[in-house]
């Protein structure tokens, strides 16, 4: 039985009763048909099904009444310990419960001007995940994680099963608000708080700060349940923690139930996508750096005139299947929009079939490449409030392999 849904154990009370109803209906009608003066559609006709099947032929009157009044008060009885035992069944073992994803995004604040998810319990089961570990540069962590880890017994690539971050600005302090899923050392992460940072009860919540390294500003966080804290840069945690615990923002829950299926997904607001792609120098170079170095200032200036801009990633066998849905509040925009991304991946078959290139890149790198573009899907959808540019991708192990390992500026790789 599906717990999530309380449906069936009220179609279950239901079934009980009308189906004793209609097993005895035939019966009720031989019952009215003798009593021309009992009417079906009488007010005692739910009685009238009980004692019909209780009465025997040559029983004396008063018996039979005696009967009628007794399946009365049983038929009576027996409906109103079905309706508490349904009831008892919805609140206790049928009410539906909050996934995983639902707790976590339900703590982000609804003016973020970014949300990003992360479930790694269900990647790590993906053998997608496998090969992009693979792929991925993997520095040495520093003296100072690796006691951390020794510590207080949390490793993030081990212990951490889901991730909800939110994103702010606040003049020019970056703000991030997160709640975090895992297997966590309650106590033993608390004593190492406590011996190196501060504690602060607020409301009865227990708040623990820790210095950043290099840095003037502090992490706080605080345990929301065993397996679950909160944490974040800004300095006035408390007020986060007691006022954004269920922010109903019907825009942001909109673009999450969207993307229900994908374990991984971040979602954009205008405000940000302005910053990243902006006529601003330092948006212009962010540009360049997210497209691996490519630069088109009417790709720019339409991304940054986007409302909301949703990138998805959900794993299927042995690759990973990328959306993004732009959406705009112009339809020339979006038409604009589909209408450059569908030029460009034109443009690059053309480039593919060129003998030039095709020396340059070898024989497997640029069947990686063939077969991406392949992949790609361009269409739209207009909804109510906006219209929609949605691109959708496969990336292969076979694509990573042909991609350089990214690593930040300092970290040193193995």
């Amino acid at each position: 039985m599906d717990n999530s849904n309380p449906i069936p154990a009220l179609l279950l009370a239901y079934v009980l009763v009308s189906s004793d109803a209609c097993l005895t209906g035939e019966l009720l009608e031989r019952f009215t048909c003798d009593n021309p003066s009992i009417s079906v559609g009488s007010p005692p006709q739910l009685h009238l099904l009980y004692n019909v099947t209780m009465d025997r032929p040559g029983t004396p009157r008063a018996n039979s009444l005696m009967s009628k009044n007794k399946a009365q008060v049983v038929a009576l009885v027996a409906a109103i310990a079905l309706a508490v035992v349904s009831l008892l069944a919805y609140f206790v073992w049928l009410r539906p419960a909050i996934p995983e994803r639902n707790a976590l995004l339900s703590w982000m604040p609804g003016d973020a001007r970014a949300v990003l998810f992360i479930d790694l319990a269900h990647l790590r089961k993906e053998p997608f995940f496998a090969d992009l570990l693979a792929w991925a540069p993997k520095p040495d962590a520093d003296q100072e994680y690796r006691q951390f880890v020794r510590d207080t017994g949390f490793d993030y690539e081990r212990d951490l099963y889901r991730l909800a971050v939110a994103f702010e600005q606040q003049g020019a302090q970056k703000i991030f608000f997160a709640v975090a899923e895992g297997h966590f050392d309650k106590k033993t992460i608390k004593a190492y708080a406590a011996k190196n940072g501060a504690m602060q009860n607020s409301g009865g919540v227990e708040i623990f700060s820790l210095p950043i390294a290099g840095s003037s500003a502090h992490l706080s966080f605080t345990f929301l349940t065993n397996d679950r804290i909160a944490l974040t840069n800004h300095n006035d945690f408390a007020t986060w923690l007691h006022g954004a615990k269920a922010v109903d923002e019907a825009e942001y829950r909109e673009r999450f139930a969207r993307v229900a299926g994908s374990p991984l997904f971040a979602v954009i607001r205008n405000d940000a996508l302005k910053d990243a792609f902006g006529a601003e120098p330092a948006a212009q170079d962010l540009a360049r750096r997210a497209t691996g170095g490519l630069s088109s200032p009417q790709l720019s200036s339409l991304l940054a005139q986007l409302e909301w801009l949703t990138v998805a990633g959900k794993p299927e066998n042995n690759k990973l299947r990328v959306a993004l849905d732009a959406e705009s509040l112009e339809d020339k925009n979006a038409q604009q929009l589909a209408d450059l991304l569908n030029g460009v991946v034109l443009l690059a078959r053309a480039g593919l079939s060129n003998t030039r290139t095709q020396k340059q890149l070898g024989a497997s790198t640029r069947q990686s490449y063939l077969a991406l573009l392949k992949s790609v899907e361009v269409s739209r959808t207009d909804r109510p409030d906006t219209k929609s540019v949605r691109l959708m991708f496969d990336v292969t192990p076979d694509l990573l392999k042909t991609a350089p390992n990214y690593a930040p500026a300092g970290a040193r790789l193995k």
